[in-house]
């Protein structure tokens, strides 16, 4: 297999992932516009399939590289220096794909515990 095979092999997933994102919010985007005529047609049951498959969502605070050595130095107490400052906004990470970036946000309801107020979703197609 040629290089240029393989690395077309490497971005095919990605690339399928994209066109399949893109074209699951064209259908709810759909969906929404029209929902009673959706719900008539039966496509409403399929929408509800495809909201109940469960994704891995990560909030990245930040990241840093070390060598093997510090990595094995490391106990409890120690601290890590990341690669952001406070108040920078953190990633939302949707199955290992950066998604959207927010801000750190104590609950309303529950002041001892925090959440992520969104403030831009990162577009999924890719730059040529």
């Amino acid at each position: 297999m040629s290089q240029t095979e393989a690395d077309a092999g490497t971005d095919m997933p990605d690339e399928q992932l994209d066109r399949a994102i893109e074209e699951l919010r064209g259908v709810l985007k759909e969906e929404q516009r029209r929902p009673e005529a959706a719900s008539r047609a039966g496509a409403g049951a399929n929408s509800s399939i495809i909201m109940n498959i469960p994704v891995e969502v990560q909030i990245v605070l930040g990241s840093t590289e070390m060598p093997v050595s510090e990595l094995m130095a490391l106990q409890k107490g120690s601290t890590v220096a990341l690669d952001r400052r406070i108040g920078e906004p953190v990633d939302v990470v949707v199955n290992g794909r950066r998604i959207a970036r927010g801000e750190i946000t104590v609950l309303d309801n529950d002041p001892s515990r925090f959440g992520i107020r969104l403030t831009e979703i990162v577009a999924t197609a890719k730059s040529a």
